[in-house]
């Protein structure tokens, strides 16, 4: 019922929210078939919207009855024959626990893409569910059924935590080559009102253990740092590439003279590679994606430690709930093919794997202990102009854990 109700949701949002407008009908995508619903008369050239909507629902004992909204949008800077499309997304939501949160993340390409602007903005009272460092770890662990990385119920290995985060990353991108571009940004990370929920039972908990360890008051702290990167992008497509490959490398430099509570240096990488496996149906793509984060001196707090869904749009590690595994240092690998279902494209499916793995402090090593999952899923096509997708994926990971996984546009 509830996978029945979002979609419901979603597509009565979308159809309020272009209802009003003059359309061009189109009913290879859903946006097309709506709009002949709700206007069966309506002809003409019209304007193609580019934005997309999809509620957010959800529930965990932690955080109450989840209700929100993701937005996903597109346009293009310049003619667009000569400039990427630029892309945005918001999500807002708010719980019946008192947690709210909003987000804006946004990837804009300016002067025939001789400028590419990057940043994810975010102020939130915000919860997760912490399971403690690394991975291979199974102790007490038992998974549950999940939607949208909530867990429908929690285990005794769960320790919640509460917290207001205030986020701030922006990085200008120049182009020195073709397809080459030099960037550099600054990044805010900002907690305050930490409140470590079983921090009263007769254990420490896992948030505790590691502030102590590491000289951090468990209340609040900041990781505030310079971004230096390098980025080598050939996508096709921002949304929903056909072939190229985008790959990043970058330092992050935490400095107390911003803010930070403690010096660190840390390695962030990312790589995106895509072929398309037939000309005459472009949509059959193999794609694969690699996301790391390797601290190469100093310390950063815990809640700051690289994990599942730590990525940008938060959908890394499908199978398992937002921030199931972290580390001091975190890889994650993800492949995945994408296939066409109907004759119109309006309908697609993709299947997909996934591995991760985390360090700690307690010996366990990079690469030592893997963490798989592997799923499956649908791609509704919801505005063929900007390629948007409405995305169900059902996955499975170990330690009983799996679940449904809602998104705007693919994951990669």
């Amino acid at each position: 019922m509830k996978l029945i109700l979002t979609i419901c949701l979603s597509l009565s949002a979308t159809c309020w929210l272009f209802a009003q407008t003059t359309p061009k009908v189109d009913t290879t995508d859903l946006l097309g078939i709506l709009r002949k619903m709700l206007k069966p008369s309506a002809s003409g050239p019209g304007k193609h919207s580019t934005i997309a909507l999809l509620p957010a629902l959800g529930y965990n004992p932690s955080i109450g009855f989840q209700m929100g909204l993701n937005v996903s949008g597109g346009m293009y800077f310049g003619n667009k024959d000569s400039n990427i499309l630029s892309i945005f997304t918001v999500s807002a939501f708010v719980t019946t626990k008192q947690i709210a949160t909003g987000q804006l993340r946004h990837n804009i390409f300016i002067h025939n893409n001789e400028w590419n602007f990057q940043g994810n903005w975010q102020v939130s009272r915000i919860a997760t569910l912490d399971y403690g460092e690394g991975t291979g770890i199974t102790k007490g662990t038992r998974g549950h059924f999940s939607i949208n990385d909530l867990p429908l119920e929690n285990d005794s290995a769960v320790f919640p935590i509460k917290f207001t985060y205030y986020r701030f990353t922006e990085r200008a991108y120049r182009t020195i080559a073709p397809h080459w571009y030099a960037g550099a940004g600054l990044s805010l990370d900002i907690r305050n009102n930490i409140d470590d929920q079983k921090l009263d039972s007769p254990a420490m908990t896992p948030h505790s253990r590691y502030s102590q360890a590491n000289g951090f008051n468990p209340k609040h702290y900041s990781a505030n740092g310079l971004l230096f990167d390098i980025l080598y992008n050939t996508k096709e497509h921002p949304n929903r590439s056909y072939g190229g490959m985008y790959a990043d490398a970058g330092l992050r430099i935490n400095q107390q003279w911003l803010g930070s509570t403690k010096n660190s240096f840390q390695l962030l990488t990312e790589f995106r590679k895509y072929w398309s496996l037939s000309n005459k149906n472009p949509e059959h793509v193999l794609a694969v994606w690699a996301w790391g984060s390797f601290l190469l001196a100093g310390s950063i707090p815990y809640l700051e430690l690289p994990g599942t869904a730590s990525d940008v749009y938060n959908r890394s590690g499908r199978g398992y709930t937002s921030g199931r595994f972290k580390g001091l240092s975190f890889f994650c690998e993800e492949t995945e093919y994408r296939f066409p279902i109907t004759r119109n494209k309006l309908m697609s499916g993709a299947v997909f794997m996934n591995l991760q793995t985390g360090s700690n402090q307690q010996g366990s090593s990079l690469f030592e202990y893997w963490e798989p999952a592997a799923g499956a899923g649908l791609r509704f096509l919801f505005n063929r102009y900007t390629r948007t997708n409405l995305c169900i994926d059902f996955a499975l990971g170990r330690y009983g854990s799996k679940g449904i996984f809602f998104g705007l546009n693919e994951v990669f």
